[in-house]
């Protein structure tokens, strides 16, 4: 009380008591010293303080507030001409520089493929150490639930649900050429933080017309983000850490089932997403050599890291004293892999910054010209009609696809022959659910329990 008193009545303070100052006290003065504007809730502010507060002050603003923020877990950003906004700790975002910086650094651990390869093998370790799957755990003793198949033009569509641990289940829709002979590519189709999830209109056209290409390709549904996960789970697991774990072992058993199935050429496995879904075609690529070629879109970059922790949560990002998404998609080498980069996101500077690290881990293997870039600079963060077509294209070269089904007269890719389905069609478990297996586990304990006990 004392102390406070002290403070409230503007007594000078000395090294005794830390040069203490309540820190919107010291944000008001950042405010007044350099006439600039700070935005900021006051929870985020309220009962905080800073210790040697007056001696974090330099005459440029920026490292002021680094060195004062720094103290509280508090990050900020440019809000305009002299305003800042102040934010919790964005742990999964560094500055562009900063991204730059780290490639240099992580350029210099290696400087042939003995040692990348040496690299790669430790940062497979510890990602899988990180996510708890060093251990996979055994498959359920459950069968894949099918549903009738649909019949559209040029392909077919069914929904599956796969046990990936007992009483927990992931569900999608498998898309196939309507007639095929011999086997075909798979394509999985994780998804990524955009509403209506795999339901919405540009995952219905990609999956379809993979398939009229005769590719066969399955997308399911984000653990606890929306669809028939949320059955199971609420949509605030969503952010809990283990939920990278669960999506990386839901991805890892659909491709155990798909990859059984005597239709199904194992020597053409492919996986394409957008954002989270991009961050998962990574990770998964750089983890499991089954899948052949990847497409990450809109999401490697150097200084982001994917800011939900289904994407970054466990830790994968902090291996090896650290590493970034441009060192994971790295990983791919020297399987064929297409970079779809936008100019309204994180992967804005993907050709001059990321792109030439990438180049440069193939170049190890002669084989650069498998790494492609599509950078699309006046458009954002999606998965759009541009971005699917470089995608269509890279997979139909590399798996001899027929990409004239799915053009027009003039050769331009056309998408009208795809049918786009209300969202209950692509469900297994019926229009509320009523179809959901009776141990089904409800909640994030009980799945938490299920998978410590699985992969002990």
């Amino acid at each position: 009380m004392l102390f406070t008193t002290m403070v409230a009545m503007g007594t000078a303070q000395t090294s005794d008591d830390q040069f203490r100052k309540p820190l919107k006290e010291v944000l008001l003065q950042v405010e007044k010293r350099y006439g600039v504007t700070l935005r900021y809730p006051e929870e985020l502010v309220n009962d905080k303080w800073v210790t040697y507060a007056d001696w974090r002050f330099r005459p440029d603003v920026e490292k002021t507030l680094a060195n004062i923020l720094a103290t509280q877990d508090i990050s900020f950003s440019r809000d305009g001409e002299k305003r800042f906004k102040l934010q919790h700790f964005q742990y999964h975002l560094k500055t562009v520089e900063d991204g730059k910086l780290q490639l240099q650094y992580l350029a210099t651990l290696h400087n042939d493929l003995a040692g990348w390869e040496k690299r790669k093998s430790a940062l497979k370790e510890c990602f899988l150490s990180a996510l708890k799957l060093t251990k996979i755990p055994a498959w359920p003793s459950g069968a894949p639930i099918i549903t009738p198949q649909r019949k559209m033009d040029g392909y077919t569509v069914e929904n599956i649900a796969l046990e990936t641990l007992p009483g927990l289940y992931v569900c999608g829709s498998l898309y196939k050429p309507a007639q095929s002979k011999g086997k075909m590519p798979l394509v999985l189709n994780p998804d990524g933080h955009f509403a209506k999830g795999r339901y919405r209109e540009d995952c219905q056209y990609r999956c379809a017309m993979l398939a009229r290409m005769g590719a066969m390709a399955f997308s399911y549904d984000l653990f606890a983000w929306d669809g028939e996960s949320l059955l199971q789970v609420e949509p605030g697991d969503h952010r809990r850490s283990l939920a990278q774990s669960i999506q990386a072992l839901n991805a890892l058993r659909i491709m155990d089932y798909l990859l059984s199935r005597k239709d199904v050429d194992t020597s053409r496995v492919a996986i394409t997403g957008a954002s989270g879904g991009g961050s998962q075609a990574m990770l998964l690529t750089a983890l499991d050599n089954r899948i052949k070629l990847s497409v990450p879109v809109v999401m490697m970059s150097s200084y982001h890291s994917g800011g939900c922790p289904c994407e970054s949560g466990m830790g994968i990002h902090v291996c090896l004293d650290g590493t970034n998404n441009v060192e994971i998609a790295s990983m791919a080498a020297p399987r064929p892999q297409l970079i779809v980069s936008d100019g309204k996101d994180w992967t804005q500077h993907v050709p001059q910054n990321e792109f030439p690290f990438l180049q440069s881990i193939y170049n190890y293997y002669n084989e650069a010209g498998k790494v492609k870039n599509v950078h699309l600079d006046t458009e954002g963060h999606d998965y759009g009609l541009n971005k699917r077509k470089a995608m269509y294209e890279f997979i139909a070269q590399y798996f001899g696809l027929d990409i004239k089904k799915i053009q027009d007269a003039q050769g331009n890719i056309d998408e009208s022959k795809v049918t786009i389905e209300k969202e209950s069609n692509l469900f297994v478990f019926g229009e509320k659910g009523e179809k959901l297996p009776a141990n089904a586990l409800k909640g994030f304990e009980a799945i938490t329990k299920a998978f410590e006990q699985a992969v002990r």
